[in-house]
């Protein structure tokens, strides 16, 4: 019986990174927002990560629940 903190942070994680993706969807036309960054469409590519990692720590949270009743 510990403070699992994986499922706080994926959750953060996970709700930003939709966010995220979500804007630099609609923003992939926007030549002039993504001049700073020569072109890339950050939003998107960081978008995505922070959601595979929120995922990731929200199925390790899972991970971790089942085995502790197990247990």
């Amino acid at each position: 019986m510990g403070v699992d903190i994986k499922l706080p942070i994926g959750l953060m994680f996970s709700i930003f990174g939709v966010l995220l993706t979500l804007f630099g969807l609609f923003t992939k036309s926007d030549k002039v927002l993504y001049e700073p960054s020569f072109g890339v469409n950050v939003n998107l590519w960081v978008g995505i990560f922070m959601l595979v990692f929120g995922l990731a720590m929200l199925l390790m949270a899972v991970a971790g629940k089942k085995r502790e009743k197990k247990a």
